[in-house]
């Protein structure tokens, strides 16, 4: 008996920006080779020579047992819609125990009544990832979503 293969996982993220507005934060966002000066996890992020597009290898060092742990990712960035202001993109090879990944950021006008900041969303789909539930990937996300947040504010009023 063939066994049954686990459905797809999808899920969405979202940090809420007080202040900064759209048209302010995706230009730092669409650098699509500067992911680790926003997101806290990721130490080194840099463009790949490839010739299958615009690919990325992200890196973060841990350390275990006084022994340093590399995880590491290739992305491919698939589309990037400057009016729409989101981005796609998939993950390649990787030690992280990711098979199929793809995700989008977008950046949009804040949903709340009184118009002020913006809003990022992070939303994927996925095969599940071996060790991790649905929820603990969710989690993750979404702590790394509220720090990218931070750091674009943090970002934003050092530079008014």
């Amino acid at each position: 008996m063939a066994a049954q293969q686990e459905s797809k996982w999808e899920g969405k993220s979202i940090a809420y920006l007080k202040g900064p507005k759209p048209e302010q934060v995706w230009p730092l966002f669409e650098d699509f080779f500067n992911f680790h000066n926003w997101l806290p996890t990721i130490d080194t992020c840099y463009q790949v020579n490839d010739k299958d597009g615009l690919i990325r290898y992200c890196a973060s060092t841990s350390s275990h047992g006084g022994e340093a742990i590399i995880k590491w990712c290739h992305e491919r960035l698939l589309t990037v819609d400057k009016i729409q202001r989101c981005l796609t993109y998939e993950a390649l090879d990787n030690n992280i125990g990711l098979g199929s990944y793809v995700a989008t950021f977008k950046v949009l006008p804040s949903d709340g009544a009184d118009d002020s900041g913006c809003q990022i969303e992070w939303s994927f789909v996925a095969d599940p990832v071996d060790g991790l539930t649905l929820e603990c990937f969710l989690g993750y996300l979404d702590s790394s979503l509220q720090g990218m947040a931070e750091n674009f504010e943090k970002a934003l009023q050092s530079s008014d």
